[in-house]
């Protein structure tokens, strides 16, 4: 009988994880944390090293404690496939391509490196050359999981980072295969070789791109039609779960067909529809998977080795980062990106628990070191958010960029007055015609290759430039630039670009475009002169369009919306806690310009 019904393990669980995100993303979002510690933390405290090694004591506990993590894992990992194929929706096949140089140049530089030094130094500690090799390997990996949704695809530090994890995702079957065969009885035997592997997995790959280029249109195009979200959502999750399937049941990763899922669908014009259909799934997926890293720290066992413990994680992070941000000096990166990108890139990854497994399934390393290297892992996990905000800090006090050494056009010398519009994508694009309609000079900068070619082929004044680049923007001429006009969609570089340009140039109005209120605030406690919140004026044009054609004169209206824009400018100053807008020491824009 339906009044008989106990609760059940799993309903338990499922009221922790919904209850855990109810909680940890507004106030974390309310302290301005990155919720992920919030939900690592979570995992510590009702995981069984936590409050669920009370439940034979305080049995009440058992309701809001998860005493199995085994019961959520499938959950973890679902979340992973979801974070893949949500990157693989920002990418593109082309982009894929353009980065070819940067995935097997510097993903195998990072990675061969990391492993062989790691490698020497677990030799020198007393582990045998199998042991230590494998060890390596698995600790040279870092976290697809939290690396991206930290530095995004779009930056110099997100295209690195992606870079390298793309690499280090397609290695993990081949160092998987590796370790069997370093083992002192071969595992390779009991499964597939390796070439086998690759010749099934090259047809199931084969098979999946040219099916999905012919059959995701169609499919997404009947979805469609009927306007049913329910309908776009298990065609997507159809789509994700069976490349996944397909993959996997040939030796590859299932992470590597949830990936080619999102670059197919990104092909198609119904990517933004799907995209903002699994978001929020993708999110509460991922919180999944970082319960489930807290519960697997024991902090008495932390303590026991307290010691130990805290010189291998700075161990692996110091080396990791060095080896990370020489890499990327080498292939000429900014010192900036390079240092930021090490040291984001520093933690273990979750994927190296898998490797850890292997490794001791192999009898390479013994059940001790392997639960004493997961340890690591996890507080490495935890500790990712501190360490990214850490790379953030250090490369914002980091001057004296060297620019990239890719090609790239010429800057021109420094000029006249005139306006610098940073970023030449679709909205940069539109402000300068802008600026043109009303015979104002302007020069655009932008960092990717293809935009420049072109905007240069229009006959546009557009040069290549890295925007993070110091020694880039210093060429410029600033010192008698009209103004300063932000439009990329990269708010952590934004604001970390809006505090150079202001500590070096006082008297330069910044104009910036922002993500939202908050960010506005940001914006302008770092000094910007305006923060346009992109949130705020498609409401206003919104409004302005409905009020005209409900027959409102335009005059009114168009007073109306300037002074809404004003108390909404008003609002952003009281949430950046700021006593006034931020104003220039000398001359404005407008006086600038006369």
């Amino acid at each position: 009988m339906a009044g008989n019904l106990e609760p059940t393990t799993a309903l338990s669980d499922v009221l922790v994880v919904l209850g855990a995100a109810g909680i940890v993303i507004p106030a974390f979002a309310r302290l301005r944390i990155t919720p992920i510690i919030g939900f690592i933390l979570v995992g510590l405290a009702v995981g069984p090293f936590g409050l669920g090694s009370l439940v034979s004591q305080y049995p009440w506990l058992y309701h809001v404690t998860i005493t199995d993590p085994a019961a959520i894992t499938p959950f973890a990992e679902f979340g992973i496939i979801l974070l893949l194929f949500e990157i693989g929706l920002e990418l593109s096949f082309n982009r894929l391509w353009d980065m070819r140089r940067l995935v097997f140049g510097l993903g195998a530089m990072e990675l061969g490196v990391s492993a062989f030094l790691l490698a020497g130094v677990l030799m020198l500690s007393g582990l045998p050359i199998s042991g230590a090799f494998g060890l390596g390997l698995a600790l040279a990996l870092s976290s697809t999981a939290l690396v991206l949704p930290i530095s995004g695809t779009q930056g110099p530090v997100g295209r690195a980072a992606l870079a390298m994890l793309l690499f280090e995702d397609i290695a993990l079957v081949p160092i998987i295969f590796l370790l069997g065969a370093f083992a002192p009885y071969s595992i390779a035997d009991a499964g597939p070789s390796i070439g086998e592997t690759l010749v099934y997995g090259g047809i199931v790959v084969a098979v999946l791109l040219v099916g999905g280029r012919l059959l995701l249109p169609r499919l997404f195009a009947q979805a469609a039609v009927t306007k049913s979200p329910e309908l776009f959502l298990a065609a997507t999750m159809l789509v994700v779960i069976a490349s996944a399937l397909a993959t996997s049941m040939v030796g590859l990763s299932p992470i590597m067909g949830a990936l080619l899922a999102g670059l197919l669908i990104a092909e198609t014009e119904y990517h933004t529809e799907v995209e903002a259909i699994t978001k929020p799934f993708k999110g509460l997926a991922l919180g999944v998977f970082l319960i489930t890293i807290g519960m697997g720290i024991d902090l008495r066992a932390v303590w026991a080795q307290i010691g130990l413990l805290t010189v291998a994680v700075l161990g692996v992070v110091i080396l990791k980062s060095v080896v990370t941000g020489f890499a990327l000096r080498a292939m000429g990166k900014a010192r900036a990106t390079a240092l930021q990108t090490g040291i984001l890139m520093a933690s273990p990854s979750e994927t190296t628990l898998i490797v850890l497994t292997a490794a001791a399934e192999a009898s390479l390393i013994d059940r001790e070191t392997a639960q004493f290297w997961q340890i690591v892992t996890a507080i490495g996990l935890t500790i990712t958010p501190m360490l990214a905000k850490l790379g953030e800090t250090l490369a914002n006090r980091l001057d004296n960029d060297a620019a990239d050494t890719e090609p790239a056009s010429p800057l021109p010398e420094p000029e006249g007055e005139r306006v610098v519009v940073m970023g030449f994508g679709r909205v940069g694009h539109l402000i300068a015609d802008m600026l043109s309609v009303h015979g104002a000079s302007w020069l655009g900068i932008d960092s990717n290759p293809a935009i420049v070619k072109a905007a240069r082929k229009e006959g546009l004044p557009v040069v290549f430039g890295n925007v993070d680049s110091e020694t880039a923007v210093q060429r410029l001429g600033l010192d008698n630039a009209r103004a300063m006009i932000l439009t990329m969609d990269e708010p952590v570089l934004i604001l970390r670009m809006v505090k150079r340009l202001r500590h070096a140039h006082p008297e330069l109005p910044i104009i910036v475009r922002a993500r939202d209120a908050a960010h506005a605030a940001e914006l302008y406690r770092a000094g910007a002169s305006h923060a346009v919140p992109e949130t705020l004026e498609s409401s206003l044009q919104l409004s302005e369009a409905v009020l005209v054609d409900l027959g409102f004169p335009m005059g009114p209206v168009i007073a109306s919306i300037h002074e809404k824009r004003d108390e909404f400018r008003q609002k952003i100053k009281e949430e950046g806690e700021l006593n006034s807008l931020p104003r220039l020491k000398s001359a404005s824009l407008r006086e600038r310009s006369a």
